[in-house]
């Protein structure tokens, strides 16, 4: 699913229920150790497809530890990201990427009150014009948390929603233009990301890839 959103050189691996033989490093089982059987299983069928898409490129395995802030730490030369919601789990990974983001979601509206702060005022009037048969509050919302996971390995902190305007495309794509100064990428300011995007079985999923050059 995530894979028809993806360029060809980003490899994934996705899981639609958690794998039995799904198994942690130590170091990572130490993570969460104290973690809801719940989250175990997230952080479980997440690390399983993200050492089968990096087998996919040639990588051995390896642990994947999250950051400070959460991020997963990456072999080196490998950007990726990883996702998970109920029914679903994905990682995408590259070793030509300047930076990957991913995310999923189920198809349906956000919980009362989320929209206020996710969306731009702006966003909400153009959400408004768009079709029927979307949940397009959830797709932003998604869109977002992609365009964070795309952001933070290059500028290394934090990005608020209301510091990126995402504008959708129907036929499948997304453009994020950011509200604040963006990080130096190969010698230019980065101002924004460009992905696509995909409801399917009940989830919407989003993606971004920067290529380099």
């Amino acid at each position: 699913m995530i894979g028809e959103i993806l360029p060809s050189w980003v490899a994934c691996a996705e899981a639609f229920a958690d794998p039995p033989d799904a198994r942690l490093f130590p170091e990572e089982e130490a993570v969460i150790a104290r973690s809801v059987e719940r989250r175990r299983r997230e952080f479980t069928t997440a690390r399983h497809c993200a050492r089968r898409a990096l087998a996919r490129l040639g990588v051995p395995p390896a642990p994947i530890l999250p950051s400070e802030l959460g991020a997963p730490v990456w072999p080196a030369g490998v950007r990726g990201a990883i996702t998970h919601c109920e029914g679903y789990r994905a990682a995408a990974v590259s070793l030509k990427a300047l930076t990957v983001g991913i995310d999923a979601e189920p198809h349906e509206p956000l919980p009362e009150g989320v929209m206020e702060t996710v969306a731009l005022p702006e966003e909400r009037a153009e959400l408004a014009r768009l079709g029927d048969g979307i949940h397009w509050d959830r797709l932003l919302f998604s869109a977002k948390e992609s365009v964070y996971k795309a952001w933070f390995p290059l500028a290394r902190c934090w990005l608020d929603f209301d510091e990126a305007h995402v504008t959708f495309d129907p036929a499948g794509t997304f453009t994020a233009r950011l509200l604040v100064a963006g990080p130096e990428v190969e010698g230019r300011e980065l101002t924004g990301f460009t992905g696509r995007w995909l409801v399917s079985d009940g989830l919407v999923v989003t993606a971004i890839a920067l290529p380099p050059g």
